[in-house]
């Protein structure tokens, strides 16, 4: 199912995806592929998730120029969903970070800046191998002057709001312990940790000065996530980092998903009151507050530890 106005579909939240780097976690593929060894035949109970080539060029008209493959529905359609996924990105111009050894670079202003993305899956670069993620952000660190982790970890769905500092499972899968690896990541050289895996928001805390959002939720899809309650709250979150990796400031707008999945902006502010609760239940002194204006009060942030 595509939508009608695939051009547009993304024109409510355009004014959200300004930045030097506009980032995001592709869930899926682009590719004309119809054969998917993950869900051979017929079921309702295997999900292979794909988007037309084509709508890579969406996604850069939107704003976004590096993307992420890092997650459990990039190798949805095998080694061809892969080539043609690479393939699509590259001819729009977008970046791609998260297949296993892969790092993502941006140079801005003279600034190189390092993009690695993580999932607890082996066809993924592992965040359930510490060591062999210290090593790639070790490379990544060699060959930029900053470095940002993806992580896609996690438990997912409407009660996995909170980051519980424990090993977390969806279905039996071991996702990870969110919070042990993003701290790890920083203690290893990461200047940011990103997340999108639970598929619902999270929150925000500060470790050693850096910025960790354990899940910045869904932010687009088309008759495909269950969007009800706070399955339908999303948002854009803005990072400003000096050219060393200090944190500088953030930004976070808060969206609604209508019922198809497709974004708006929500003046009411509800997703960010979402994430500052969890914040404040999760990570208490260390907890990121989001102002009425959005903007993010940092009052935890000091130097790298």
């Amino acid at each position: 199912m595509l939508p009608p106005h695939p051009d547009t579909y993304l024109q409510a939240v355009r004014v959200a995806l300004q930045g030097q780097i506009v980032f995001g976690n592709l869930e899926g593929t682009l590719t004309n592929a119809t054969s998917s060894a993950k869900c051979p035949g017929l079921s309702t109970e295997c999900f292979a998730d794909r988007n037309p080539p084509k709508y890579a060029s969406i996604l850069r008209q939107a704003g976004f120029t590096l993307l992420n493959s890092a997650n459990n529905h990039a190798h949805d359609f095998g080694g061809q969903g892969i080539t043609d996924t690479t393939a699509a990105l590259q001819a729009a111009g977008i970046v791609q970070d998260g297949l296993p050894g892969q790092i993502g670079l941006m140079t801005v202003a003279g600034t190189t800046v390092a993009f690695v993305g993580f999932a607890p899956y082996a066809n993924a670069n592992s965040l359930l191998d510490l060591a062999a993620a210290k090593a790639l952000i070790a490379r990544a660190k060699a060959e930029a002057d900053l470095v940002v982790v993806y992580m896609h970890a996690g438990a997912e769905g409407p009660g996995a709001g909170h980051v519980t500092g424990h090993e977390e499972f969806y279905l039996g899968e071991d996702r990870g312990n969110p919070r042990a690896f993003a701290r790890a990541a920083i203690d290893d050289g990461a200047d940011l940790v990103l997340a999108s895996g639970p598929h619902i928001l999270r929150g925000m805390e500060t470790y050693q000065g850096h910025l960790i959002a354990y899940s910045l939720g869904n932010f687009a899809s088309y008759r495909f996530f269950s969007t009800p309650g706070m399955l339908g709250l999303s948002g854009v979150l803005t990072v400003t980092l000096s050219s060393t990796g200090t944190l500088v400031g953030g930004h976070f707008t808060s969206l609604r998903l209508s019922r198809s999945g497709q974004p708006s902006l929500d003046p009411n502010g509800a997703a960010a009151s979402f994430v500052n609760t969890l914040s404040a239940d999760d990570f208490g002194s260390s907890a990121v507050t989001i102002l009425p204006s959005g903007q993010l009060s940092l009052r935890a942030a000091g130097g790298r530890g």
